[in-house]
């Protein structure tokens, strides 16, 4: 993995969507599901622990959801309503003695309109939001379940319960070591007969440095290494080692403060720094292994099908709207912005950050980094730009999955989804943006939604809200002796048809 750590075993891991990628949708399963059987369409959703879910017609901020019957823990113990109310307290319940500070940090702003929930009987759990939000079913499918026995097992202690961790999931926990390695075996019981793993074991290693991951493959310490770096891919193929891309709903950006006091609320500056990006440079640095920038999803993506504006290069333009705004090479405008060595989805961010500061630099932007580790620079993503843990940065450089709406776009704009309560790091706030996003929001006919979500696309793209610089086609290096694998177009992917061979 290109995690520093192994994930967190709680049901809602830490480490981004790599993490739910490893432990997440391994260990435990959710309400719903992704469907990551194919590799040449994007994934949709399917049922999970629920065969069904439905709003309530009379009430559209009710939602029910029917449980599968016949699922059991690894335990065991049959799953329970009961189960599913306690994994939902645990993430958002503060005042619940399960309630688990690390599973809410990364679990409550992928729900943040939930405001309650219960059983209703035997076989059926709802939920309430505050506001209508038609985006529910993405929200819960990061939500994985967990037994409520054996967290009293364990002493009614989640760190105690990590090493012990059970879900239903395919993959059962046989030992973990957070800054080592997780040893995950196959569930044979699983209630998805279909996916019970054709491997007998899964090993997990967090490699965060690119030259390691790819010397650890060499050496046949690992079968598989995520993101390898693009100087390494054209030997690795030459010694036999079998390189999988596919593109998938992911954007490599500058996430930027566009709230008072932040030099990127002009809009001058932002459209000038988007201007000043040679996107196809980068793209022969990263050895053909990306797309080019094309917003906060690649084009051809059902929100950016046909896309009403693109960034492209043009330095003098650029160089023309940062000169109205005061900002020349000789005048520049110097400002910090917040990246890490590595992490899920984040590419070689050392190498792209760096050649994105010399293009900046040659149009009057003066970039210097703060370089941190990725789970910290989530951590203060969460604070907020204003934060003391932010160190004085104006952008920050997360890649982050664009699989639903909500998570794609809604989370970053919606005035008052500002941490804690969601990821509007930045303090952006426009009755424009909030009133599209009230109808998307409101919209439970697909055709009519997708319209509207291409819309709000095509204003962030315009207004330059974000840095686009990249979209990655996930690479991933494997040894020839893995079989099986199916590369979906998503964050996720199931691990259950690899095996390895002699």
């Amino acid at each position: 993995m290109t995690a520093a750590a192994v994930p967190l075993t709680n049901g809602v891991p830490d480490q981004g969507a790599e993490g739910h990628r490893f432990m997440g949708v391994t260990l435990y399963d959710q309400l719903v599901h992704w469907d990551l059987s194919k590799a040449d369409a994007p994934a949709v959703l399917r049922p999970g622990l629920a065969t069904a879910w439905k709003v309530d017609p009379t009430n559209p901020k009710r939602w029910t959801f029917t449980l599968r019957e016949g699922v059991r823990f690894h335990d065991g113990k049959p799953l329970t309503v009961q189960d599913v109310v306690f994994s939902f307290d645990r993430v958002l319940k503060a005042d619940a003695p399960h309630f688990d500070q690390r599973a809410a940090a990364f679990g409550r702003v992928r729900v943040p309109t939930v405001s309650a929930w219960e059983a209703v009987d035997e076989r059926t759990f709802a939920l309430e939001t505050r506001t209508v939000d038609s985006t529910v079913p993405y929200g819960v499918s990061w939500i994985g379940i967990v037994q409520q026995a054996a967290w009293e097992a364990a002493g009614r202690n989640w760190d105690a319960y990590m090493p012990k961790a059970i879900g239903t999931g395919p993959w059962k926990l046989e030992a973990f070591s957070i800054r080592e390695r997780a040893v995950l075996v196959r569930n044979p019981d699983y209630w998805d007969a279909a996916r019970i793993p054709k491997s007998e074991k899964l090993v997990l290693i967090p490699l965060p440095e690119p030259n390691t991951r790819v010397a650890a493959l060499r050496s046949n310490q690992v079968d598989w290494i995520e993101a390898p770096p693009a100087d390494a891919v054209p030997s690795l193929k030459q010694a036999g080692y079998t390189i999988v891309t596919n593109q998938y709903p992911h954007n490599w950006t500058w996430q930027l403060a566009t709230a008072e006091g932040s030099p990127w609320r002009d809009s001058r500056i932002r459209r000038g720094a988007n201007l000043a990006i040679d996107r196809a440079a980068m793209k022969g640095m990263l050895g053909g292994l990306m797309d080019e920038g094309a917003g906060l999803l690649p084009l051809g993506s059902t929100w950016n099908d046909v896309p009403k504006f693109r960034w492209g290069y043009d330095p003098a333009a650029a160089k023309k709207l940062l000169a109205d705004a005061g900002v020349t090479p000789r005048t520049p405008l110097k400002t910090r912005i917040g990246i890490s060595t590595s992490g899920s989805g984040q590419m070689q961010p050392m190498a792209m950050n760096e050649a994105l500061q010399q293009m900046l630099k040659d149009v009057g932007i003066e970039i210097e980094f703060e370089v941190f580790e990725w789970n910290t620079l989530l951590t203060i993503w969460r604070d907020g730009w204003k934060a003391p843990s932010n160190r004085g940065i104006t952008g920050i450089n997360i890649s982050f999955t664009a699989i639903d709406p909500f998570t794609a776009m809604i989370r970053f704009l919606r005035s008052d989804l500002t941490p804690p309560a969601g990821n509007n790091w930045g303090g952006f706030s426009s009755p424009d943006y909030d009133a599209l996003i009230a109808k998307i929001l409101s919209e439970f006919d697909q055709t009519a939604q997708d319209k509207l979500v291409s819309d709000l696309h095509a204003k962030i793209v315009e207004d330059a809200l974000f840095l686009f610089v990249a979209h990655d086609l996930n690479p991933r290096a494997m040894s020839r002796k893995v079989q099986g694998f199916v590369q979906a177009r998503s964050w996720f992917q199931d691990l259950t048809p690899v095996r390895v061979t002699g």
